[in-house]
């Protein structure tokens, strides 16, 4: 190929969900919420702190002694947002407002919905619009509304009876990733079928995928090498758990394979076998996909299946020579 690749970049979603425990202080505000209430927390100095907190601010002792609050209160201060963003909780222009509810003596922080911005002022009164369906989270809040605002009552019962102890919580990172010159390469190969790894001018190891430089002798990986679809397994995991979106059932087999010609592994997927025939030192091969569904990534390689060849040893693997043993 020319020296210059193509420029690819593609934007990504990372993210997981997982699952935390509330604890007693904060596990009763969210029972509140789902109930439709609101509950602050009195502070040694008697202070009423919303939302309520674990521990004192000043002594850092525990705290324990509820207190119900009004979910209607005054806007102490705000920010307009113009331009909402998809994660914001409003598709359409709001404020951010630190406000304090009636019968707290801190403000708390959450969204209002005034319409535009010449309708909110600091000292305003707002109050509480409830989601129609509550469940124990803190989005249960649907927004202050100005507190002249008629609100519909048409909420759907909530007939949970335990507390809240604990919360799903999503984390998701979008982003948008851009292939340096020796991935660009690599994949553009990789679209048309091929595993190309780069060399290390120096101690010859032979990477794939290739990271543009040696990262044991630090220099520029320029020369390229194609490799076969033939790997040796070197070390792998039998995944039991299911992750979210994976079409993939449990239980199955990951495994770091070190393509023969390659002395570095990289991960993929395992099939046509039984998981626990699986063992380092098994020889794979790779399973592509139909030509008409490749593209610029990894999935072009459907699996690696085991093929009829004798187990490498261990001390071996990843010694292997461009086609041969």
């Amino acid at each position: 190929m020319s020296s210059s690749a193509e420029i690819l970049s593609q934007a990504f979603t990372l993210g997981y969900t997982y699952t935390r425990s509330t604890g007693p202080i904060v596990g009763k505000f969210l029972t509140a919420l789902r109930d439709r209430k609101m509950v602050g927390i009195k502070a040694s100095d008697g202070k009423v702190l919303m939302p309520p907190v674990e521990f004192d601010p000043v002594s850092a002792e525990a705290l324990s002694e509820f207190v119900d609050v009004a979910d209607s209160g005054v806007v102490k201060t705000w920010t307009w947002v113009s331009e909402p963003r998809k994660a914001h909780p409003s598709d359409k222009p709001f404020a951010w407002a630190l406000i304090q509810l009636d019968g707290a003596d801190t403000p708390m922080l959450h969204w209002v919905d005034a319409g535009d911005a010449e309708q909110m002022s600091t000292g305003m009164r707002v109050k509480v619009r409830w989601a129609a369906q509550t469940q124990g989270f803190i989005s249960d809040i649907n927004g202050f509304v100005p507190e002249a605002t008629e609100l519909s009552e048409d909420y759907q019962a909530n007939n949970a009876e335990e507390p809240v102890t604990g919360i799903d919580s999503p984390s998701y990172l979008t982003y948008n990733f851009t292939a340096g010159e020796a991935t660009a390469r690599y994949l553009a190969q990789l679209k048309k079928g091929k595993l190309v790894g780069q060399r290390c001018p120096s101690c010859e190891n032979v990477y794939i995928p290739p990271r543009g430089s040696c990262a044991a002798c630090g220099v520029a990986t320029t020369d390229e090498v194609e490799l076969t679809n033939k790997a040796t397994v070197e070390s792998f995991t039998i995944v039991y758990i299911p992750i979210p979106n994976n079409p993939i059932k449990p239980p199955y087999v990951i495994a770091n394979l070190v393509l023969d010609g390659a002395n570095l592994s990289f991960l993929h997927l395992l099939s046509e076998c039984k998981n626990e025939d699986v063992r380092i030192g098994m020889r794979v091969e790779a399973v592509w996909r139909p030509e008409e569904e490749w593209g610029y990534a990894m999935e072009n390689i459907q699996y690696f299946k085991p093929i009829d060849e004798p187990d490498v040893a261990v001390e071996e693997i990843g010694k292997l020579k461009k086609g041969g043993r």
